[in-house]
Order: structure tokens, then sequence, then C-alpha cells
């Protein structure tokens, strides 16, 4: 895992297409901006796990309706 300390407005990049820019600080929450091609998801973890859940039950439904 990579850590870093950045300050308000102050970026960082991942590969050649994704920024994220420190927005706000307060307290123990951090605000920052992600622009990302279009191509690229991001999502929230607990969303992400939402989504991931959902794709896999419907998964098991198709593969349910093929078998007899």
């Amino acid at each position: 895992m990579l850590i870093l300390t950045r300050e308000v407005g102050e970026t960082f990049s991942i590969g050649d297409d994704i920024t994220v820019q420190i927005l706000a600080i307060q307290g123990n929450q951090v605000r920052f901006g992600i622009t990302a091609p279009s191509h690229i998801k991001v999502h929230r973890a607990e969303v992400y796990r939402r989504i991931a859940q959902r794709l896999s039950q419907q998964r098991e439904e198709i593969a349910g309706e093929r078998c007899p």
C-alpha cells in the first residue's frame, strides 16, 4: 500500500489518465475529486460490493435457468 501525505489543493496521479485532488479536510474526513476517463468506473467500496453482489446473483439466476 502506498501512503501519501497531501494538503488541500494538491494532487496525485494514478497511471497516465487518473488524477486525484484533495479538495477539503475537516476533522477526520477528506473530500477529494477524481478525474478519470469515462470508461473507468469509480465507486465507493460499499457501492462496489453491492454492484458485485447484484451481478453475482444475476449470473446465478441465469445459470439456474440454463440447467434443468
